[in-house]
């Protein structure tokens, strides 16, 4: 590594409908940035927001020349705009947060820190959630112990966004250019020293959270059918385990006529035998249907984002601390 006061260090967080808490976000991500011997450039990903999100963030960059700005053409999803601020980073290391404040910019010093030590990978991994429902901490609770289980990489638990990368995790990263992107599957496939930093996760600022229940469902489905067939392979053993209890029935009722005689069955059971394979079929069909859907977006080629405004850091030189990037695929 290079000496300490000439390293950059990229702070990348994505934007969507934040006008509340920003200023609040700036300040104090400034309280930590400013106490630390780097160079530092703040990259600001606005992904598509609809309200003064834009406005706020350009009169943060005339006052501070370490601010950037990636506007997207539109609402592309939180991944796609991670991808753009890594695509475009220029540190270093690069560090990812959102601006909700539920993650604390303090414990970006420890990141640093960490990184030092040579891990490429610092993560930080919730102690507690607050200011969440109990539905939701169960869920992700559920969520994350399962991926591990049917997962064929190991996705921390408890373990979101926020956290540091190396120069070497961010090109590795910026390699992976599938169009489903699971970014905590994706840091964790490419490997590398990792390390976990312990925390409690805060109430947000100011402002909504924008995930509802049905999206983090969805979102949950991508991460799953990103990293492993497991839901496939259930579905094919459920179709072999409903193929022999049919087998094993049918067996019954030739034994059963030939012994007692066969009075005609009733039509209820005849409903709920059909209605259940019936149903069966289907599920695995949505299963396929969604590995299949996965397939169509990836052979389409379309880039992962489209920018509709690029302004570079004015008061940072990223020509010296890292490899050039493309911007669109």
């Amino acid at each position: 590594m290079s000496e300490t006061h000439t390293q950059l260090i990229s702070i990348i967080a994505p934007v969507y409908n934040e006008q509340e808490v920003l200023q609040d976000f700036y300040l104090s991500l400034c309280n930590t940035l400013d106490a630390l011997p780097y160079t530092f450039e703040i990259i600001f990903i606005d992904d598509g927001s609809r309200d003064n999100s834009i406005p706020i963030i350009h009169e943060l960059q005339r006052k501070d020349g370490r601010i950037a700005v990636i506007e997207l053409s539109r609402n592309f999803g939180k991944e796609i705009a991670l991808t753009a601020g890594l695509d475009h980073c220029h540190g270093d290391a690069a560090i990812i947060i959102d601006t909700d404040l539920q993650d604390p910019p303090a414990l970006i010093t420890d990141m640093i820190h960490e990184w030092q030590n040579g891990y490429d990978v610092v993560y930080a991994q919730r102690l507690s959630r607050q200011g969440e429902s109990p539905l939701k901490k169960f869920s992700s609770y559920l969520f994350y112990r399962m991926i591990q289980r049917v997962g064929k990489i190991e996705i921390p638990a408890d373990t979101g966004d926020f956290r540091l990368l190396s120069r070497t995790a961010i090109d590795a990263v910026t390699q992976l250019r599938e169009r489903h992107r699971f970014m905590k599957g994706l840091f964790s496939w490419v490997g590398f020293r990792q390390k976990a930093i312990p925390f409690h996760r805060q109430p947000r600022h100011a402002g909504k959270s924008k995930w509802n229940y049905w999206q983090l469902w969805n979102f949950a489905l991508e991460g799953i059918t990103s990293f492993t067939t497991a839901p496939l392979r259930a579905a094919t053993y459920f179709g072999l385990l409903t193929a022999l209890s049919a087998f094993l029935f049918g067996l019954y009722i030739i034994f059963d006529t030939l012994i007692r005689g066969n009075p005609v069955p009733g039509y209820p059971s005849l409903m709920v035998v059909i209605l259940f394979l019936g149903g069966i079929q289907l599920i695995g069909i949505g299963i396929i249907g969604e590995y299949l859907g996965r397939l169509f977006d990836e052979t389409k080629q379309r880039p992962l984002y489209l920018i509709k405004e690029y302004r570079e850091a004015e008061g940072v030189n990223c020509e010296s601390t890292a490899e050039p990037v493309v911007e669109l695929e």
